[in-house]
């Protein structure tokens, strides 16, 4: 059968690894790892952030993998390394994004995963086909996740919170005439606690903005919420406020994550452990930090700078990845708006938003409008502002992710644009935190289940 268009092999991907020196692991016919004995089902899935997270085996720079996590599987060159594997792997996927499946199709299939596990659907619809008899969601899930829409409880959004005027497939809801419901997108993690219900993992592992945390009790609605999945047969831990940076993530970003155990599945010891009013460093599933970014600590190395992901890579006008290539040509705005400030080399990124063009921060400002990086502007770079690809590094996508891709039949045509690109990797869980959070609930697993 013939491939779909937007998953034919695109020529982007060897101009990638060559320009970073990498080597060519990508492989459309490999096979899933025999190893990998713990299923994932993965909702709100956008471009794969967390669901590369869980995989393992990306490449992050050699900073932000310190040698104490013993998380290196082999060196790739001055900049990079390899990851180790995990026991995780995917097994469904799910997003309304097109661009977003686009992304994840094309580079997961390099762990021989196929298009057709990724349901380009709305929860709520999977949801209702499942209870109408459709067999939808796979048998034997060990793992949920999900990162359900933040825009509503986004400090940089509306704040509307449960009151979101966006319903489950993105529409703009009439007010006049349709009250807010368990269908808009302030209420689908109501809908990620129905898989729950149908799939019954021994963990989900829910993700949100901060600003969650800060409005009102919708936090202590949410975690009851989740803990009466199954018939009020999960233990939800207290959601912790992970920042990213603690983490060997070059960005100011940081996510309330929500853990749920099954608590018919724990061992004895484990159900008391996680039932204790503190939870004893042995059982506790929330990662330790690998670096010191908001607090000190001598033992850990410092946080990774932005000037060290990008480390060698070339102007755009220089380079053969369209990821950085092509990038927002949206005129300088002033400083009163927002995305109208350069990044400092020297510390970590701002968040990576899921933004207009307009609204992307500048890789480096003109003289005129501000700009710091004087010897660089000495040298005649232009001012410009962050490409996808520099978008994608500050938030530890592997640099052979190619996020910009041409649609394989014309030059000028996109698959996958600019534009789109900066939407997916704005709206991701950075894959290294992620990573973090897998690798520790591996590491216990055998602490805490039959």
């Amino acid at each position: 059968m013939t491939k779909p268009k937007e998953y034919r092999d695109f020529n982007t991907y060897s101009d990638v690894v060559a320009e970073n020196q990498l080597p060519l692991y990508f492989s459309p016919h490999s096979q899933p790892d025999a190893a990998k004995d713990l299923n994932v089902l993965s909702l709100f899935s956008g471009c794969g952030g967390m669901d590369l997270g869980f995989e393992g085996n990306f490449i992050v720079h050699r900073k932000s993998a310190t040698t104490a996590s013993n998380s290196i599987q082999s060196e790739i060159n001055d900049n990079w390394v390899l990851l180790k594997n995990t026991r995780f792997r995917t097994i469904f996927a799910n997003d309304i994004l097109k661009e977003a499946r686009v992304g994840w199709a094309h580079y997961m299939k390099r762990f021989g995963y196929s298009p057709e596990i990724y349901r380009h659907t709305s929860i709520v619809d999977l949801v209702k086909m499942h209870k109408s008899g459709a067999q939808v969601f796979p048998d034997n899930v060990d793992v949920v996740t999900g990162g359900f829409p933040c825009q509503d409880f986004s400090v940089a959004g509306k704040r509307k919170g449960f009151n979101s005027h966006k319903d489950h497939t993105g529409k703009i809801i009439d007010s006049e005439t349709s009250a807010p419901s368990e269908e808009t997108r302030g209420k689908l993690y109501y809908w990620m606690k129905e898989v729950i219900d149908i799939t019954r993992p021994k963990v989900f592992i829910a993700e949100n903005v901060k600003g969650l945390v800060n409005l009102g009790d919708v936090k202590d609605i949410i975690q009851r919420d989740f803990a009466e999945a199954g018939g009020d047969g999960y233990i939800v831990l207290t959601p912790q406020v992970l920042h990213a940076a603690n983490y060997g993530v070059p960005e100011s970003r940081e996510r309330v994550i929500f853990i749920g155990i099954r608590k018919d599945a724990l061992r004895p010891e484990a159900l008391a452990a996680l039932s204790a009013k503190t939870i004893s460093d042995e059982y506790n599933p929330y990662p330790s930090p690998t670096h010191a970014c908001t607090f000190s600590d001598d033992k850990l190395p410092a946080p990774v700078t932005v000037g060290d992901v990008f480390d060698g890579l070339k102007e755009p006008e220089e380079s053969k990845d369209l990821s950085q290539q092509h990038y927002s040509k949206a005129k300088f705005m002033g400083t009163h708006c927002q995305g109208q400030k350069e990044v400092q080399l020297s510390k970590i990124g701002p968040t990576i938003r899921s933004e207009h063009h307009g609204n992307i921060e500048y890789r480096r400002l003109s003289a005129e409008h501000g700009g710091t990086q004087q010897e660089e502007l000495a040298k005649g770079l232009s001012e410009r502002r962050l490409t996808p690809r520099e978008c994608a590094l500050i938030q530890t996508f592997p640099p052979d992710f190619p996020f910009v891709m041409r649609d394989g039949y014309s030059n000028s045509r996109f698959t996958l644009s600019a534009s789109a690109a900066y939407k997916i990797i704005g709206n991701a869980v950075p894959p290294l935190l992620a990573y973090h959070i897998a690798m520790r609930l591996q590491n216990i697993w055998h602490k805490l289940f039959k």
